[in-house]
């Protein structure tokens, strides 16, 4: 080897060893960051009162609005979200700390489920927070959970993969950076339904039901003079005898209703409220329920469309002889029942703006054709028929067993 190559020659190495100090240096920096992440929280610079909207991207998007009302669905017609779910959420982001950090390439991105969001199993979750001007205060990309492996030598309810104890995120302004946080995150999809606040009415004291249905024959009403009265149909024809059974789960059908979401289509020949079914209901407390029935969804959902309105009297008629004292107490509780019926019907009538789809195990039992709300006549006379053709069990002989008499010795 002559002096030229020798020169080459190290030259050569020259280069090297320094192109490998210096990628040697860049990855002790990169650990050193990463390190110093762990333990410090996960949205820097974060104010809760600051976010005005919360944007979720998955399979499909939805945007949760402050307004000065509350919080809203956009995707559902602006329908009043979750406000204690919402709260809970946006604490949490506040608190969330950084447990691991570790640098990834876009290669990788697939297998952490944080490739972009809506392209298919492997794609991320993106997570925004914006202000009331739209900008975005903090963006990430929500990725797959981590697992803790169980103990049990069985499988239990997650199988043989552990339960999620965590998540792995990447913050959209370090995209060369997996970060792991201590919470799944499970409540954040981008789901409407999930999102909604399923508050909805309550029918008290019910005293009369009625279905006007689209056939005319199978329509009914119901009604009682008191809450322990029996429920009587009104114009009842010959024959009919009204099953009390059936009649008895109206009324507990009505104490706790509830819907499954709000339709996003809620034009009426979509939903089929252009030719509903419906059914009224009045109450010892001067409301009216009108719900309107639509199409029954593949989903095995009813379109139902609600309308409160009440005759909530303003003024107590006082009673024969009242004292003084006895008609303060009485005309203060009267108002205080007045306010808290005045603030149901308020919150009840804003319902009317929007169409719901319901479970059929509200709805079934209220638009039951008339004959359905019979005794079964021909199942009566089956379990008569059985009755009577069943042999009668011997009687025994009242004098008793035939027993013979012990004798003196």
């Amino acid at each position: 080897m002559n002096r030229k190559q020798l020169l080459l020659l190290l030259v050569a190495l020259a280069i090297i060893g320094g192109a490998g100090l210096l990628l040697l240096q860049r990855r002790q920096q990169s650990w050193t960051e990463s390190e110093s992440q762990i333990g410090q929280k996960l949205l820097k610079n974060y104010q809760v009162n600051d976010v005005a909207s919360i944007h979720i991207k998955g399979d499909t998007d939805l945007t949760l609005d402050r307004k000065d009302d509350g919080w809203h669905v956009q995707e559902r017609g602006q329908y009043p979200a979750n406000l204690t779910q919402i709260k809970e959420l946006l604490i949490k982001m506040g608190d969330l700390k950084v447990v691991q950090s570790d640098p990834i390439g876009a290669s990788q991105l697939a297998r952490m489920h944080l490739a972009e969001p809506g392209k298919g199993a492997d794609s991320a979750v993106l997570l925004e927070f914006k202000d009331a001007q739209g900008k975005a205060l903090q963006s990430l990309l929500l990725g797959k959970k981590h697992t803790r492996q169980s103990d049990r030598p069985s499988p239990g309810p997650f199988g043989d993969e552990g339960y999620p104890d965590g998540r792995y995120v990447m913050l959209k302004s370090d995209p060369k950076t997996v970060l792991t946080i201590s919470d799944a995150l499970n409540s954040v999809e981008p789901k409407a339904a999930d999102w909604l606040d399923k508050d909805f009415f309550k029918v008290e004291k019910p005293s009369a039901i009625s279905l006007v249905s689209t056939n005319a024959t199978n329509s009914w009403k119901l009604s009682r003079e008191s809450e322990s009265a029996p429920w009587v149909l009104a114009d009842t024809k010959a024959g009919e005898v009204l099953d009390t059974n059936k009649v008895s789960s109206l009324s507990s059908t009505l104490n706790f209703p509830s819907f499954v979401d709000v339709a996003a289509e809620a034009a009426p020949d979509k939903t089929g409220l252009d030719h509903p079914l419906t059914v009224t209901i009045e109450t010892f407390n001067h409301f009216t329920y009108t719900l309107k029935v639509g199409h029954k969804t593949p989903e095995n959902d009813y379109d139902l469309s609600v309308a409160v309105t009440a005759d909530i009297p303003s003024a107590r008629a006082p009673g024969k002889d009242e004292k003084p004292d006895e008609k303060t107490k009485l005309d203060k509780e009267f108002q205080e029942k007045n306010k808290t019926l005045q603030d149901k019907l308020n919150k009840e009538k804003s319902l009317a703006k929007w169409t719901y789809l319901v479970n059929t195990w509200l709805v079934d039992p209220l638009i039951r054709d008339r004959s359905q709300l019979m005794v079964d006549k021909a199942a009566e006379k089956k379990e008569g028929a059985a009755a009577t053709d069943a042999k009668p069990s011997a009687e025994p002989d009242p004098a008793g067993p035939d027993i013979l008499p012990t004798l003196p010795k």
